[in-house]
């Protein structure tokens, strides 16, 4: 059986890569590419691809929350998380998310195609360089709570989008919903988190992989 995979990367090179190194993988189809995480959500319902290979930071939508949104969406689709971040935090929070796999960006190359191989048969994939603090993050956390986890789908959607420059009309706009809804979003968000100034909202963002310096 030939597995459709959709490749999510909002970086050209990084997506053509991929691209070319699936591409001579006679059992694997490209069936799409997406720069962003509503672009790639969109493209998944549209596409029905088998495996979702994603970028975890991505603007519009981060990764993590696109591959939530997918499996809430398409449960038949598997996610495979690309990322920069390899600590066992932010892999279990995409874990949580409902990605079958996670491969650092570090290591990729025939990894990934293992990594499809083994969510496409119904295999969780975590590379060889990250299983081991990620189990132990699991049985006996040390970095205490995941500041992320405190925020609702929400409230992360609008933290990433405050973090990317963008103004209430912009957020009400790209999350349908109303200027004073996105504001009391932004109220609960900061308040949860600690943080009252964008600079920080933005520090943060980069430091929890919500958004990039690109």
């Amino acid at each position: 059986m030939t597995i459709r995979v959709l490749i999510a990367d909002d970086h050209n090179v990084v997506a053509e890569g991929l691209r070319l190194l699936l591409a001579a993988d006679k059992d694997i189809e490209v069936v799409g590419t997406a720069r962003d995480g509503r672009e790639a959500v969109r493209q998944a319902v549209e596409l029905a691809p088998h495996v979702v290979l994603m970028d975890s930071t991505m603007p519009v939508l981060n990764g993590i929350e696109a591959t939530r949104i997918i499996r809430q969406r398409c449960p038949e689709t598997r996610v495979v998380i690309l990322s920069v971040h390899a600590d066992p935090m932010h892999v279990v929070r995409a874990l949580r998310a409902g990605a079958s796999g996670y491969v650092p960006k570090s290591s990729a190359g025939r990894d990934v195609i293992e990594a499809i191989r083994a969510v496409q048969a119904g295999r969780r994939y975590l590379h060889a360089t990250i299983a081991d603090e990620v189990v132990e993050q699991l049985v006996e956390p040390t970095a205490g709570e995941d500041p992320i986890a405190l925020l609702s789908s929400r409230e992360r959607q609008v933290l990433q989008l405050v973090a990317e420059g963008k103004s209430v009309a912009d957020i009400a706009s790209a999350l349908s919903l109303s200027p004073r809804t996105v504001e009391t979003y932004r109220a609960r968000m900061m308040d949860k988190i600690g943080i009252r100034d964008v600079p920080g909202i933005v520090k943060f963002a980069i430091v929890h992989g919500l958004t990039s310096l690109d």
